[in-house]
């Protein structure tokens, strides 16, 4: 019988193991879809130690995507009026190269952009690393995390001085109160929520406190549910830390020993009263006591979030405010305790490490300062002032480059920005003025394809090896065990021969997506993210490993047996054997020691602003947005599997039924929504799990799987001064009863696509 291939799910930052079997094993019945094709069959795989064998419905159908609808061979057009037509690869990148050489001759490298994505092997983050902030001497390389994760990242560098989520998954099992704000776990990150859920379950003293405008399937199973008004987060965190502080529950030996800058910190907690919090979030007083005495009487307290408070402008700020009360309290470093950012994409970790957005360089580096960018430029063979000493352009001022005629070149790979980024209006009409764009991807059609002047066929998941970190810093190695279809290519692969056609050779010539990864570790050698002790070959043997993990440790245990295969000693999986090392790096601060100058953690004094764009009396509600169990992102994947399509009837928004009655609309029926940027319409879903006046849209539906009901066609890019992460959670609109929609959803992009591209042949 062959034997599962162990991999790792390329959806959630949760990072779950999976077993994949072939469509067909002897003597078992073959797998096939409805349309009769072979596939694949993934499971959870048990021996994982992140996921323990547990899979959600994504995961579970991950193969059934992996066939259809590929971009099969590299196009070409010369405008966006043309329709493509098929090319060969040393055509389409004779096109790339061409266009980067005369860009960088005639403007300069910084009119040159690539614009990432968190599904990226940790191998295709580094080599468009190298490519564009070393050899080509520009810091415009930016991701989708910027969208997802980097208020966490800036909170994390700012507080402790290194990014690095301090918490592992084990801490799920112990804590005595998870605090819960800004995340629908249950629905987001379902495998990790079980977890904690089942630990919830069975012991009565922990407390499940959940913060959240609406009543999600997280909300529903809490002891405490906080619905607060959205933007109120910092007004409620304060207002525990006013709690906290006045109550007794301060650790005065961690504050004084362990921590810089408190008493700035509580001058501005001083305001934040009971009654004034509650008022302001629209909360009982004494729900918010409550909440404060679960924090208090604790002795190990968790906290996580996701995009409910990253994607903000106010984004790190609440960060911050949220490792405050563990830094107040004592809680970080220790069993069940810290501030644990869930991270959105499979390997949005990954691309951290690997410096993969437009201020950062490999092995958490910042390109700001000098002694970093020296040490990079020398171990890849720069002259010194190589590397542009600021950061470059963020994804959304690449929009804005486009709109002012100074980007002239944008690579986009692995994303659909034409559904995912902020005022998607203003961002089409910027898309329309670029006067060339690259579009690596490995699915046709997407809603961003009709933007392109050059097609790439990129390999994906189960095509390409490469590794992934996730949520809890642990690294999995995917391994290749399918044949790319057509003529698709891995995403690092296509970097690495543009670089090599440019004139960059040598520095772009491996041997492999190992050889990739044992050049990438070296670059964390002694860094906070230190993976110098990771290779494949070690991943493939032993397992998922996490770091910190230097070289050397817990190294040289591995034993060939009789039939070739490696086995590792089965005292490594007892974590009463393991190395100090190994423990510590389960948690990060066990040690109390940071990575900010002074070695302390430093609290931040802020006051609430509220949300960029309040309502007011022409759009008096406020629009939220999230995601939904089954689907992903933006559909590319789960759009095209049966399974999951038919979980969900289309996109719809919850609205009170206060605010239902008051317009006059039933179940069912549709609302067009208005901003100041844009319109969607909906059928409502009339629900209490809401609060008033504030509505919620799922954001998966774009163009090519519903009709008007891109909800980021509402959203603004108004962001938080440190992390640049737009505000994608929160806008002012206005609600209008209108008439039913003839055609409101559809399951096959097909029928979208003629009116979206031209023929895709000549």
């Amino acid at each position: 019988m062959t034997d599962p291939i162990k991999t790792l799910c390329p959806y959630c930052g949760v990072g779950c193991g999976l077993e994949v079997s072939p469509p067909a094993i002897p003597g078992k019945t073959v797998n096939r879809d409805k349309q009769g094709t072979p596939i694949w069959q993934a499971r959870g795989d048990r021996t994982h130690p992140s996921s323990q064998g547990m899979v959600c419905v994504k995961g579970a159908t991950i193969a059934e995507s992996l066939h259809k609808d590929r971009l099969l061979h590299p196009m070409v057009r010369d405008s966006l009026d043309e329709p493509f037509r098929r090319a060969t690869w040393d055509e389409a990148l004779g096109r790339v190269v061409d266009r980067i050489q005369t860009v960088r001759a005639t403007k300069g490298a910084d009119a040159l952009c690539m614009y990432g994505s968190g599904q990226f092997n940790t191998e295709d983050y580094y080599v468009a690393q190298k490519l564009m902030k070393g050899f080509l001497g520009t810091n415009n390389f930016d991701a989708n995390s910027r969208l997802c994760m980097s208020s966490a990242v800036a909170g994390y560098v700012q507080s402790f001085g290194a990014d690095g989520p301090p918490c592992c998954y084990d801490d799920l099992d112990v804590t005595d109160c998870a605090f819960l704000i800004g995340t629908n776990a249950a629905e987001c990150h379902p495998i990790l929520f079980n977890r904690l859920r089942k630990h919830h379950k069975q012991n009565k003293h922990v407390k499940l406190i959940v913060v959240d405008p609406r009543k999600t399937q997280t909300a529903e199973v809490a002891d405490l549910h906080l619905a607060i008004q959205p933007g109120t987060d910092i007004d409620l965190l304060n207002g525990l830390a006013y709690l906290l502080l006045y109550r007794g529950y301060l650790d005065s030996v961690f504050v004084t020993k362990h921590t810089s800058h408190f008493t700035a910190f509580a001058e501005v907690i001083e305001d934040y009263t009971p009654d004034v919090v509650a008022k302001r979030c629209g909360i009982s007083k004494e729900d918010l006591e409550t909440a404060a005495r679960y924090w208090g009487e604790s002795q190990r307290v968790l906290s996580m979030w996701s995009m409910g408070v990253n994607q903000s402008s106010e984004g790190t700020a609440k960060v911050r405010s949220i490792i405050n009360l563990h830094l107040m309290t004592g809680q970080i470093g220790k069993p069940g305790a810290g501030p644990f950012s869930l991270t959105g994409q499979p390997n949005a970790m990954g691309g951290r490490e690997a410096g993969g957005l437009s201020h950062l360089l490999p092995g958490y580096r910042s390109v700001k300062n000098p002694q970093h960018r020296a040490e990079v430029e020398q171990f890849w063979g720069l002259e010194p002032g190589q590397i542009a000493a600021q950061p470059g352009r963020t994804a959304w001022d690449m929009i804005t480059g486009l709109e002012e005629g100074a980007v002239e070149f944008l690579w986009i790979a692995a994303t659909n920005p034409v559904v995912s980024m902020p005022d998607l209006e203003r961002t089409k009409r910027a898309l329309l003025r670029s006067p060339f764009t690259v579009y690596q991807e490995a699915y046709y059609p997407t809603e961003t394809t009709p933007y392109a002047h050059v097609l790439l066929p990129a390999a994906q998941w189960s095509e390409a090896p490469g590794t992934m970190t996730n949520s809890e810093r642990r690294v999995t190695l995917c391994p290749q065990f399918r044949t790319p279809p057509g003529e698709a290519r891995a995403d690092w692969v296509i970097f690495a021969e543009v670089a090599r056609r440019l004139g960059f050779g040598k520095p772009f010539t491996f041997n492999g997506a190992a050889d990739v990864h044992a050049e990438f570790v070296q670059l964390t050698r002694d860094r906070p993210c230190d993976m110098t002790g990771i290779s494949h070959d070690r991943l493939r043997h032993e397992g998922p490993l996490q770091w910190p993990c230097t070289k050397g440790e817990d190294e040289g245990n591995i034993i060939q047996t009789e039939k070739g295969r490696f086995r590792f000693p089965s005292f490594i999986r007892n974590p009463q054997k393991l190395s100090a090392s190994r423990l510590a790096a389960k948690r990060l601060y066990a040690n109390r020691r940071f990575y900010t100058p002074d070695g302390r953690a430093h609290f931040a004094a802020y006051h609430s602003r509220g949300l960029a764009e309040p309502p007011d009396d022409n759009y008096p509600y406020v629009l939220t947005t999230g995601r939904l169990y089954g689907h992903w992102h933006t559909q590319t994947r789960t759009g095209r599997v049966d399974k999951i399509s038919q979980m969900y009837d289309g996109p719809f928004i919850e609205i009170h039924p206060r605010d239902a009655s008051a317009l006059g609309i039933e179940d069912g029926g549709w609302l067009e929504v208005r901003s100041q940027r844009g319109i969607a319409r909906f059928p409502a879903k009339i629900t209490t799990a809401i609060t008033r006046k504030t509505v919620f849209v799922p954001m998966h539906w774009g163009a090519l799987w519903a009709k008007q009901a891109e909800a980021n066609a509402l959203t603004h890019a108004t962001a938080c001064p440190d992390s640049l992460q737009p505000e994608l959670k929160a806008c002012a609109v206005q609600l209008v009863p209108v008439a039913p929609e003839a055609d409101g959803a559809t399951s096959d992009p097909a029928m979208a696509l003629g009116t979206l591209l031209p023929p895709l042949f000549v």
